[in-house]
């Protein structure tokens, strides 16, 4: 067993203090990935800071119209707000589509965006694994990588990120309020994740010793038109092959606004933002969603065992797509096998 030391901060500036000042340490809070991690010894932190009771678990409504989720605030918890069940549905059925009820009530809006790839290579020691070693190689290029990335990967990872509601969060365009040993701060949520490019060891943009407080969502939540549709090997407790989350503002039968992200597909949840300046102005209709799906993998890769991510791809977002102009996504919508 790999000894540790450990702290339960009682303010967000303990936290920040504490973690600061030993080295190798690591925040903690729901940890239902990070003792994952430890067991297998993938990550070995020397110090734990614990920050689950630090007074961030509120959810409340901002005087710009926005909704604010503290960091600390459970998925569960997040699910059923009611706030976000009737503004922010899309967020409520991405949560609701990932892991399992015990796992929702255990992790943290925060953590679920500190989580890390489930590749199988990341986790198996004896293997290279540029994530986890950088320099040593990525055993999956070459390898099994049935699940693996088809978009904006590179020779040093082909990793995925595993959230559900990361995917959603993509779409809905919320901030991310850190705070660290400089003050606090704000990042784009498109801005938080990264590509792997020759760094696949940085997941995000955090700088050392930054915690995540809140997320900040936008007014717009596309309560009446939106979509996720995650298909995966079968339809309990599976991580996504493909997932797509989209919000749609329709006026008539003309798409005035549209949302459109993907998770299963890459290091980072992946919105793409040309296909969403395509969707604008077009009638919502089915021959508009597939040249839509087209583009967005149009430079997608497969690595031979995931080739069939690209086409399985096109058909979800087409999928998607319709079921959010129809208003027609049901809490069983999310929960598809891998034939769409």
């Amino acid at each position: 067993m790999n000894s540790f030391t450990y702290h339960r901060a009682t303010a967000v500036e303990d936290a920040v203090r504490d973690q600061a000042s030993h080295e190798g340490s690591a925040y903690i809070g729901g940890g239902t990935n990070l003792i994952d991690l430890m067991k297998e010894s993938v990550e070995r932190p020397t110090h734990l800071v614990n920050v689950a009771k630090l007074p961030l678990a509120a959810i409340e409504s901002q005087p710009d119209g926005g909704l604010r989720l503290g960091a600390m605030a459970t998925n569960a918890d997040t699910a059923w707000n009611e706030d976000v069940k009737s503004r922010y549905p899309l967020l409520n059925q991405a949560i609701l589509a990932g892991a399992s009820p015990q796992l929702r009530n255990a992790a943290t809006n925060g953590g679920n965006l500190m989580q890390r790839t489930r590749c199988l290579y990341f986790y198996d020691l004896a293997t290279p694994c540029n994530k986890r070693e950088p320099g040593t190689g990525c055993s999956a290029v070459g390898g099994f990588n049935r699940i693996h990335a088809i978009l904006g990967a590179s020779e040093h990872c082909i990793a995925t990120h595993p959230s559900d509601m990361c995917v959603a969060l993509a779409a809905l365009a919320p901030t991310v309020r850190v705070s660290g040993p400089n003050g606090e701060r704000s990042i784009a949520f498109d801005d938080f994740h990264r590509l792997p490019e020759n760094q696949p060891e940085k997941d995000n943009t955090l700088a050392p010793g930054e915690l995540i407080i809140s997320l900040d969502l936008p007014e717009k939540g596309f309560e009446k038109n939106f979509s996720y549709l995650k298909l995966r090997d079968r339809n309990s407790y599976a991580f996504a092959l493909i997932s797509v989350a989209v919000g749609l503002e329709l006026e008539g039968g003309t798409i005035k606004d549209a949302r459109l992200a993907l998770g299963g597909v890459a290091h980072k949840p992946w919105r793409d933002q040309k296909a969403e300046a395509m969707l604008k102005g077009q009638p919502a209709t089915e021959d508009t969603f597939r040249r839509v799906a087209a583009q967005v993998v149009a430079e997608a890769k497969g690595q031979g065992s995931n080739d069939f991510k690209i086409a399985l791809a096109q058909r979800a977002i087409v999928r998607a797509l319709k079921q959010a102009a129809d208003g027609s996504q049901k809490a069983s919508d999310v929960f598809q096998n891998s034939n769409p």
